[in-house]
């Protein structure tokens, strides 16, 4: 976190800034001999896994790494912004990981892995969780959204929160992602002139800089997929209802979910694997039992072997990397089908999706808050917060307003009939369109380009965002939606897309391992100042 922002912040509100931990001596030294195996971000999360079960590393060497990481390349050196906070009791959680292990308790690849998490998913602990927003600033509720239950019980290591653009981007149409007044802006590891998208910025970032072994982002539509795709890390937003919402700063009830942000596909498997599964108070979920599994489990390179993959290609693709994507799916055994997505109506279905956030995140953001702790914040309606950002906009209004917020404060309830007819639209034409594509063309999964190369940040002048984008249609009908690594355009990272029929998150992790152990085509960040184009 920026230390002139994190001043202002509680100078301003007088609430807790945000919490360091500090690193002991002995708990240094371990750090120090795990970098004998190894520096950190040379391990993705798997092979730590490996060496916590077989016993050549420790979680309190790992989270120390970790922490020493942040300290080094996020709030010095490059400063990424990537990271708003870190928990004071994460090396006690990964001495208690490793106690467990000593005394024969091993809960799986999860145990004693450290992970970040976005700050709109609540943790137990003295972090707030304020969707990047001062409003926020006193939303410390100490207790644990029931996916950050479930990483606790597989024994992950809450390290700590990453920044996002503040309220998930949908705060103005002309925000710059990356951006909160908590935060401040996120920089993009492989260009430090260059965005990390959003809204899950931090998340991207500091997945791409090996600041923790996995972080956790959240989706409406193109908040997981897109900072992954610009930032050259894995990112899977998995079936709406497979992972739990509940205490998650929400926007959409109909499309909002959480899902991992990896350097490699085994381990997004992994984190969803200990995610996922239902949850009575989020009634989206009440199939995920019946669906969830090993998710890391069949991962093979064979897989695409007599797969049916079925191609999307965008005009704007990057049409050398595409076909080299396509000619590596051929190679695994993949037979390749070319998909006519012409006649979607992909206008309509955004009209109606815009239409559809602006009249949920009105119901859902003062459900959540109306659902908090007493007296930890003081707004219980969209009203109350667009009236707090008035009131401090030298802090929260300086760079761009807060028009799609009182847009959305108009809106008249999800009972209103102009809601529910966009709503059964925006859902039935993007569905059908996926299914049907699916169906005649008898194809298991699709792929496209995630996205375009990372532009330039310019704060005050919003996003020169460049297409494509994958991520309308699987986030609109709540299906599965993996990016993988694809290589550098104009030398920057973009990923490709797998898209699959809903609850086939697991078909999709198999065509996107195949295809990520064929192309290696992930890049390692070199900090660089600015971008280097082609």
């Amino acid at each position: 976190m920026n230390l002139k922002i994190a001043l202002a912040f509680t100078c301003a509100l007088a609430q807790p800034a945000a919490v360091w931990t500090a690193i002991p001596p002995s708990t240094a030294q371990a750090a120090a001999n795990l970098s004998k195996e190894g520096p950190i971000e040379s391990f993705d999360l798997s092979q730590l896994a490996d060496g916590i079960e077989d016993g050549t590393l420790n979680s309190e060497a790992i989270t120390a790494a970790y922490l020493a990481r942040i300290a080094a390349v996020d709030d010095s050196g490059p400063t990424l912004n990537a990271v708003i906070a870190t928990f004071p009791h994460a090396l006690v959680q990964a001495r208690a990981m490793d106690a467990e292990l000593r005394a024969g308790t091993y809960r799986g690849p999860m145990h004693g892995i450290p992970i970040l998490v976005k700050d709109n998913v609540e943790v137990a602990g003295p972090i707030a969780t304020t969707a990047g927003s001062l409003a926020l600033a006193g939303n410390i509720t100490n207790r644990d959204a029931p996916l950050i239950t479930r990483l606790r019980a597989a024994g992950a290591v809450i390290l700590g929160k990453t920044n996002l653009s503040e309220w998930a981007n949908i705060r103005s149409d002309n925000s710059t992602s990356g951006w909160s007044a908590v935060g401040g802006l996120t920089k993009n590891p492989h260009a430090l002139d260059r965005n990390s998208c959003g809204s899950s910025s931090g998340s991207g970032s500091a997945a791409a800089a090996a600041l923790a072994a996995g972080t956790i982002g959240t989706e409406t539509d193109g908040s997981i997929t897109c900072p992954a795709g610009v930032n050259g890390v894995v990112g899977f937003k998995p079936t709406v209802g497979l992972v739990s919402r509940r205490y998650v700063v929400p926007i959409s009830h109909s499309q909002d979910t959480a899902g991992p942000i990896t350097r490699s596909v085994r381990d997004a498997a992994i984190m969803l694997t200990a995610m996922a599964g239902s949850d009575p108070q989020d009634a989206a979920t009440v199939d995920a039992d019946r669906w969830r599994g090993n998710y890391a489990a069949g991962l093979s390179v064979d897989a695409l072997k007599g797969m049916r993959v079925g191609v999307i290609r965008a005009p704007t693709a990057d049409a050398v990397l595409f076909d080299a994507a396509i000619a590596k799916l051929k190679d695994g055994g993949a037979e390749i089908v070319v998909l006519d997505a012409s006649k979607i109506d992909r206008q309509k279905i955004g009209q109606g999706e815009f239409k559809v956030l602006l009249a949920e995140l009105k119901a859902d953001l003062a459900s959540y808050l109306q659902g908090l702790p007493e007296g930890l914040v003081p707004h219980k309606t969209l009203a109350d917060v667009i009236a707090f950002n008035t009131a401090h906009a030298d802090k929260e209004l300086q760079y761009f307003g807060q028009d799609t917020f009182e847009t959305a404060d108009k809106e008249k309830g999800l009972d209103d009939p102009a809601y529910l007819q966009a709503l059964a639209t925006s859902r039935g034409l993007a569905t059908n369109a996926l299914n049907q594509l699916f169906a005649i063309n008898k194809v298991d999964v699709i792929i496209a380009q995630t996205n375009g190369p990372a532009w330039v940040s310019s704060l005050g002048k919003g996003d020169a965002f460049s297409r494509p984008s994958a991520s309308q249609l699987p986030a609109v009908a709540g299906f599965p939606h993996l990016t993988v690594p694809m290589g550098l355009s104009s030398g920057l990272p973009v990923g490709l897309s797998f898209i699959g029929p809903k609850w086939h998150d697991h078909n999709v992790l198999k065509a996107g391992f195949a295809y990520e152990q064929l192309s290696k085509a992930r890049v390692t960040p070199q900090f660089r100042a600015l971008a280097e184009t082609n």
